[in-house]
């Protein structure tokens, strides 16, 4: 398949998929369980996301540096931290595991 091909298909996905979204009735928007998935829906991506890109390394599951740097994050994150620390923490423990040999 061509790339333009492929590109122009998923353009046009995603336009379907934002004009379906406009065209849902707003009482169906207003109820309070779609509002609530609404909410949550984007957390639990990322959650997945995260969890996807720190233990899975094609096919298998790995524990190493970027779990550690996962931690110190989640760690920053308890003690409320700004958002530039806990990603600076993440960094910089991952990078010290790295070094190390981890």
């Amino acid at each position: 398949m061509n790339t333009w091909i492929a590109i122009g298909l998923t353009v046009l996905g995603c336009y379907a998929v934002k004009l379906a979204g406009l065209l849902v009735p707003a009482h169906v928007v207003e109820r309070p369980l779609v509002r609530r998935l609404a909410a949550l829906l984007p957390v639990a991506l990322l959650a997945a996301l995260t969890a996807q890109q720190t233990f899975a390394q094609g096919h298998a599951l790995v524990l190493d540096a970027r779990a550690a740097g996962l931690g110190a994050a989640a760690v920053a994150l308890v003690l409320r931290a700004p958002f530039l620390v806990v990603v600076a923490a993440a960094v910089v423990v991952t990078a010290g595991v790295r070094a190390l040999g981890g």
